[in-house]
């Protein structure tokens, strides 16, 4: 069943978000604090396949903490090629070495960075999250939730710039050439990295955290809901969890991204309300096109997604 706005009140929706007013300088000395953690990339060849040169990568992340992530190249490709980054969905991680060659075999350089603190949910990850806060809910929507200088959020999304910055300088790699992507929590970061960092596409499969604050009152769904239940027990922190959140809101940040975009949205999707991707969608500040999947909920278009995703990528970055 459809979940949200009906249509076609929903393709009209924009959000009402009120930036803070330090966003820019937050994240901009939040990002130039990061590269002063500036150790080199390591990169561990990994023998198994004979079509794909893998290599287990490690990179400075947030205050310089380290990040793994997969490098797959497919070998013998001639010539630097264009690099996809890719995030993942809540609770995942980079997976194992095996998955997710999909990328390497339509003929990009693919980076698939590593998740800190979650990984043990539906994919295996490798990246811990050593850094404290006060009382939360389980799960990470709410560590550190009372000071946007403690939450989690900062630290993944500082995570997925330097991914960017990485995939630079990866052997390979194109570096005028680079894609950020993913769906769900992965959106919400490839809308970040577009937004904080230098890339030149993006795509955005039903991207989590945007247009926050209306999510968590019309959604009855985790991760959203981790948000309401802390609120629930913390009832005179709700102004400061607001502000905190609205410094990682995927519709602030999309208003500052300019790289071509492709977002996609799902009607039925109970998880990431359809009207949150339209707002962020609407806000976003360069070349953009939303493909909907009216009968599908938060797995929107599965294969299709990634194929369309394919196409988008070799189309805008000469592949």
């Amino acid at each position: 069943m459809y979940t949200d706005l009906p249509e076609p009140g929903l393709w009209d929706h924009t959000s009402d978000l009120v930036e803070p007013d330090d966003l820019d300088g937050f994240w901009a000395e939040t990002l130039a604090q990061a590269r002063e953690h500036d150790t080199p990339v390591r990169l561990d060849p990994v023998e198994g396949l004979v079509t794909t040169d893998v290599y287990d990568v490690t990179f400075p992340g947030f205050a310089g903490d380290p990040v793994r992530a997969w490098y797959r190249r497919p070998r013998g490709a001639a010539g630097p090629l264009p690099v996809v980054v890719e995030y993942v969905g809540y609770g995942g991680g980079r997976g194992h070495v095996l998955e997710n060659l999909q990328w390497s075999a339509a003929g990009f350089a693919h980076l698939r960075m590593d998740t800190r603190g979650q990984g043990s949910g539906w994919s295996r990850g490798a990246t811990p999250d050593p850094w404290g806060s006060g009382p939360a809910f389980p799960g990470v929507m709410t560590r550190g939730i009372e000071d946007p200088a403690t939450y989690y959020y900062r630290r993944l999304f500082t995570d997925a710039v330097r991914a960017v910055d990485a995939a630079r300088t990866l052997p390979g790699a194109d570096p005028t050439r680079v894609a950020v992507v993913g769906g769900s929590q992965g959106g919400a970061m490839a809308i970040a990295a577009s937004a904080l960092g230098d890339v030149q596409a993006t795509v955005a499969n039903v991207p989590f955290l945007c247009d926050i604050a209306r999510a968590i009152g019309i959604t009855d769904h985790a991760p959203f809901t981790e948000v309401r239940d802390w609120l629930k027990v913390h009832r005179d922190r709700a102004e400061d969890a607001l502000r905190t959140l609205s410094y990682v809101d995927g519709v602030a940040l999309a208003r500052r991204a300019t790289a071509p975009a492709r977002f996609s949205v799902a009607l039925m999707d109970d998880i990431v309300p359809p009207s949150t991707v339209v707002a962020a969608h609407a806000a976003w500040g360069g070349p953009k096109e939303l493909r909907v999947w009216r009968y599908n909920g938060h797995e929107a278009g599965g294969p299709e997604d990634d194929a369309e995703a394919i196409g988008f990528l070799t189309r805008t970055l000469g592949a």
